[in-house]
């Protein structure tokens, strides 16, 4: 099978020395305190859009313990591509078919009372016990119990037959945000709640926070386990920086297809928002908003061609995108990357997505399913 110009390329290797250099820096920093955390290795939205499956097994043998998904029907397909390690999966319940949490030995959080009655049930209709991880809302507002009302809130969702509790973690809002007052603030109420739980006799085995940013930005949120997502793809979330040694995972490559040379004055593309000031020489390339890629780039980001930055421009079509290589000699087939390195210059995802206004997470969940993930 021919592959498309425009492709994928997923460095597992580089995935599992990112999740080696993880573990070695919660370990080397946890030295003289006591135990490392352990780590939830996050592979939702089809692992960042690098492809879960694969990604999943490739944590797995680098010694990952435990993954985690966004719903039910995620951590099947986990399953079934053969990963045999611990699945929490995070989404709410309400909405998936429960029976997948027993056929597929899924580990389910409960973060509303119906989630906890529906799953208590299930259990005892299955005869089955099931393990699971309890989520606080501590200021992110959307699942969880409530911090503040939980002697209201969890007495029956404790008494619930065949449900046993596991873990307790709550999610932080601005993690990445160091000059909001929230991080603080849902840390100490945080706190308060694993006081308050083992006032009520509630102790779990395992007590969990920290995503990427937070596990960078303070300690004392690690736990027992962290749950890097961003940082096991090889990009340190925006504005945080850290030592620990990662390296990016995808390398988004396609292929000059056609070029040609324009006349001052003569535009470029949709809109005709680019108008060359002076002759220029334009590259076509196969890759477009189909293909996940931003509308925003034309005119704002760059593409590497025989090692050197050339500029996006005109507009991102559905199919094709345009770049002003004036200057260099290029032909039908030079490679082009758009997210990567070549030769000695390089594209980060975080550079691009701060160049048009957003953020790593929401560039690379995007690429789409035209995309050939190739694994190496």
């Amino acid at each position: 099978m021919s592959l498309r110009s425009t492709h994928a390329d997923v460095n597992l290797t580089a995935l599992q020395a990112n999740y080696r250099a993880i573990t070695s820096f919660l370990t080397s920093e946890r030295s003289a305190a006591g135990t490392a955390p352990g780590v939830i290795a996050v592979v939702k939205a089809n692992a960042y859009g690098h492809g879960a499956e694969r990604v999943g097994l490739a944590l797995q043998e680098a010694g990952a313990a435990v993954l985690a998904c966004a719903d039910i029907e995620e951590a099947v397909a986990l399953r079934k591509a053969g990963v045999t390690i611990q699945v929490l999966v995070f989404g709410a319940l309400s909405v998936s078919d429960l029976g997948g949490v027993f056929e597929y030995d899924l580990t389910p959080t409960i973060s509303t009372p119906a989630a906890g009655r529906a799953m208590a049930a299930e259990a005892v209709s299955r005869l089955r016990p099931v393990l699971y991880h309890l989520k606080i809302d501590t200021g992110m507002n959307r699942l969880g119990f409530r911090h503040d009302n939980l002697r209201r809130t969890l007495p029956g969702l404790l008494s619930s037959p065949r449900l046993e509790l596991d873990a307790v973690y709550t999610h932080f809002a601005t993690a990445d945000d160091l000059d909001h007052p929230l991080f603080d603030e849902q840390r100490r109420r945080f706190d308060q709640v694993l006081a308050e739980l083992e006032s009520m006799g509630v102790r779990p085995r395992i007590v969990h926070a920290a995503n990427s940013a937070a596990l960078l930005r303070d300690s004392r949120v690690w736990y027992d386990m962290v749950r890097p997502g961003l940082l096991l793809y090889g990009v340190v979330p925006a504005p945080l920086a850290t030592t620990v040694t990662l390296e990016p995972v995808m390398t988004i490559r396609s292929r000059i297809v056609a070029a040609k040379g324009i006349r001052r004055g003569e535009s470029v593309g949709y809109g005709a928002r680019f108008v060359a000031d002076e002759p220029r020489t334009i590259a076509v390339v196969p890759a477009g908003y189909a293909d996940g890629l931003d509308l925003r780039l034309a005119g704002r980001a760059a593409a590497l061609v025989g090692g050197r930055r050339v500029p996006i421009v005109g507009s991102v079509c559905m199919d094709m995108m345009t770049l002003d290589v004036t200057g260099l000699a290029v032909n039908p087939g030079d490679e082009v990357v758009i997210i990567g390195g070549q030769g000695a210059a390089s594209i980060t995802v975080r550079e691009v997505a701060s160049a048009i206004g957003t953020i790593p997470y929401e560039l690379l969940c995007r690429i789409g399913s035209r995309i050939e993930r190739v694994y190496e």
